[in-house]
């Protein structure tokens, strides 16, 4: 019987990584969490061995690859905060992107051939149509989804030179928790509509900030595309097998393809907790779009993907239990 398969998991201590390592491990597979614990948790890591480290760090990252031997890699660990990005960008392209050429470095210094890359709508800037496709032109109008798209082409550069294969996922508004409750979200800072309605719900906030409700939009506010983080991570799983099979260089949107807005979010939370939350209506943020919906029709054409919990109410639904969990 062959032993399973070790896969390299940055930022597996995180969000959308510690579901995939879930995912990885449902499937037959060691995922290998490696993750410097600047926003990650360690409580988060229950599907495989934990490794602290960073992903600048070229030795730290050499040692962790000679002792696992990976057969590939899934890369999360980024800086993700869109206005900090702004406001420091050197942040964000010294680990974003120095951070990733240095893991691209590694893998090849040690034949690991095959990456999938937690990529990001914020590749594409102002959208020109919507739905959003894959050859949608990539103008990102901050330096997160300037750093997002660097990597992109870092990876087409190294697959030309080094062989590498690596399919890229461009995600839009990753939400919910995993329905078992195992894990789920904990930003701190949180910046996420969803938990920030349901602190609000909660008591732990006063109220909710709606910024605009005056966008040309049905009801006034900005309307975005959400997906269960636990539909995000299958999606990996299916690229890592795509990869295996021999397919590479794609790129894939993630998304619902279904658009809510954000009194839409906050009317269905209401209605999963019972609670009244008090909304306050702020002032338009800079740079917000009225809508933003991706096509994902082409991952589940090529790969098979079906998300499993594209309603809204079950989305919140399992952010809220999560939310009264005991960690």
């Amino acid at each position: 019987m062959n032993s399973p398969k070790h896969i390299l998991v940055t930022g597996g201590a995180g969000y959308i990584g510690c579901h995939a390592c879930k995912a990885l491990a449902q499937a037959g597979y060691v995922p290998v969490a490696y993750d410097n614990l600047v926003y990650g948790h360690e409580w988060a890591v229950k599907w495989g061995p934990f490794e602290k480290g960073d992903i600048g760090d070229r030795g730290r990252l050499g040692q962790v690859i000679e002792k696992y031997h990976p057969t590939a890699v899934m890369h999360f660990a980024a800086y993700a905060y869109v206005g900090e990005s702004v406001e420091d960008p050197g942040k964000y392209y010294r680990n974003n992107v120095a951070g990733t050429l240095t893991l691209l470095e590694a893998m090849r210094d040690h034949a690991v051939d095959q990456l999938v890359f937690s990529s990001t709508c914020a590749t594409y800037g102002l959208p020109r149509q919507i739905p959003i496709p894959e050859d949608h032109v990539q103008q990102p109008i901050n330096p997160y989804g300037a750093s997002k798209l660097m990597v992109e082409q870092m990876l087409r550069g190294f697959g030309v030179a080094h062989g590498l294969r690596a399919i890229s996922l461009r995600y839009f508004n990753a939400a919910g928790a995993d329905p078992d409750t195992e894990t789920g979200e904990d930003h701190d800072p949180e910046t996420h509509l969803i938990p920030l309605v349901l602190d609000a719900a909660a008591g732990r906030r006063e109220s909710i900030a709606v910024f605009g409700d005056d966008y040309d939009t049905p009801d006034g506010t900005c309307i975005r595309d959400y997906i269960h983080v636990t539909d995000l991570a299958s999606a990996h799983v299916l690229a890592l097998q795509a990869l295996e099979s021999g397919v590479a260089g794609n790129a894939y949107n993630l998304g619902n393809g279904t658009g809510f807005s954000v009194k839409q979010v906050i009317d269905a939370a209401r209605k999963v907790t019972g609670k009244d939350i008090p909304v306050e209506v702020a002032p338009r943020r800079a740079g917000d779009p009225p809508r933003l919906i991706g096509d994902a029709s082409r991952i589940k054409k090529e790969l098979g993907w079906a998300p499993q919990f594209a309603d809204l109410e079950t989305i919140i639904r399992t952010a809220w239990e999560w939310h009264q969990h005991e960690r």
